[in-house]
């Protein structure tokens, strides 16, 4: 009595028995034939195995099938799983029966055109099938499973807010204007004060939704439509924003390294959980070490990307830098009672040059306060007219921090450009594929 044949993905097949028959469908990614044996290594989402077909074994028609499959054609192979130390895994399917479900034309990323990073970009609908596209992305997975169970464990509720919004929460020169039915709205830069709006409902609130900037940034680090982890609590103070941070970044690191061992061993990275708490800097250390680098830059400005990214290679985990200037940071930030131009407020930093990560602060929770802070800055009230009406009605102290998926998804990976922690990426100069 022949033994049922088991259809498996991939990397079921490396845990099942040997000498079991089994199917796989997926794409084949590399042939070679020799002399009356055929090799194809066949991939599915799951990983790639090695198949092989010798005449004489395998029917004729399967034969002349895997003969004649072109690479990233679509196949199934039935056959029965050997051990095989030459083959990549140490395993092989034997194949008793090979069908090509959809044929491939001729492949056009040769090896000569995989050496143009912008050819692969603009063929990014085909070019996402290589190993290190999709261990990238399943590595970002990982940090988008992982931060659901952070939040859900710290009893956060996942709430979402709208995409198009009618006032700035970081500033109007970097807002995608929209038209709405005659009307000039923008693009979402951020669900912090919806976020805000939620928590005397709900008390811990968190998005993970995109985000939109219309920053002419050309940089390693810099994307105008990504995806944002954002968290706000209540009763909460800077500290207790830091400690949320801190504690979120090595729980992915952690499930990362645990559940993506073959991901990072593809994309040739070494990484580790970083211990808690964190190592904190402040702006002023950061000019002194700026000047130090004769990199010197002027109190009250952001922190240079040059100088932001030496002190990355400086450090070998994790860091905050803290105490932003005012004129560095967004209206609704707290100062220090005896510092009121310096913010309590923090950048999350990975290290080896990466640079930010989270950008978080506690929010002003009084309304006076507030108003005042809008005014000073020539801002228009009646933008933020709900905004501040959130300040009247029982709004404690609270804080919270925006993360970017994609920056954080490049340093676990180790890429050199965020473009590629993102499947399409969109940048200034790219909206296609």
């Amino acid at each position: 009595m022949e033994s049922q044949t088991r259809r498996l993905r991939v990397k079921q097949v490396f845990a099942s028995t040997a000498g079991e028959s089994v199917e796989v469908r997926g794409w084949v990614a590399t042939k070679n034939a020799i002399g009356g044996l055929v090799f194809a290594v066949v991939r599915d989402g799951t990983g790639y195995i090695q198949v092989s077909a010798k005449s004489g074994v395998a029917p004729p028609e399967s034969m002349d099938s895997i003969r004649s499959a072109t690479k990233e054609s679509a196949v199934s192979v039935k056959g029965v799983v050997r051990e095989d130390k030459r083959a990549p895994g140490g395993r092989e399917i034997s194949v008793s029966e090979f069908t090509v479900l959809s044929r491939a034309e001729t492949w056009p990323i040769t090896k000569t055109a995989a050496k143009s990073g912008s050819y692969l970009y603009d063929v990014r609908h085909l070019s996402i099938r290589s190993r290190k596209v999709a261990a990238t992305m399943k590595i970002r997975n990982e940090v988008v499973g992982a931060t659901f169970d952070y939040f859900r464990e710290k009893g956060f509720t996942l709430i979402s807010a709208p995409s198009f919004v009618q006032a700035a929460v970081e500033g109007g020169s970097t807002l995608f204007g929209v038209e709405y039915f005659g009307k000039k709205v923008y693009l979402s830069q951020s669900a912090q004060f919806y976020e805000e709006a939620a928590l005397a409902a709900l008390e811990k609130v968190w998005i993970y939704q995109p985000a939109f900037r219309a920053e002419k940034s050309r940089t390693p680090k810099h994307l105008t439509e990504f995806w944002m982890i954002e968290a706000e609590q209540a009763f909460a103070d800077q500290p207790d924003n830091m400690a949320l941070q801190e504690g979120l970044l090595s729980f992915i690191t952690r499930r990362v390294v645990e559940n993506r061992p073959d991901e990072l061993k593809i994309l040739g990275r070494t990484i580790v959980e970083p211990p808690v708490p964190f190592e904190s800097i402040s702006y002023d250390e950061v000019r002194d070490f700026a000047e130090k680098q004769e990199m010197p830059f002027e109190w009250g400005e952001d922190v240079p990307t040059e100088v932001e990214r030496l002190i990355s290679l400086a450090h070998e985990r994790p860091f905050f830098i803290t105490d932003y200037p005012l004129s560095a940071r967004s209206f609704y930030h707290m100062t220090y009672p005896d510092r009121p131009n310096v913010t309590k407020s923090a950048d999350l930093i990975a290290p080896e040059g990466f640079g930010e990560l989270a950008t978080g602060g506690q929010r002003i929770a009084s309304y006076d306060l507030l108003m005042e802070r809008i005014k000073s800055q020539d801002l228009p009230a009646e933008a933020f007219g709900w905004y501040l009406d959130l300040r009247k009605y029982g709004m404690p102290d609270h804080a919270g921090f925006g993360m970017g998926v994609e920056r954080v998804t490049r340093w676990l990976a180790g890429l050199k450009h965020i473009r590629g922690a993102s499947l399409f990426p969109r940048t200034t100069t790219r909206v296609s594929p």
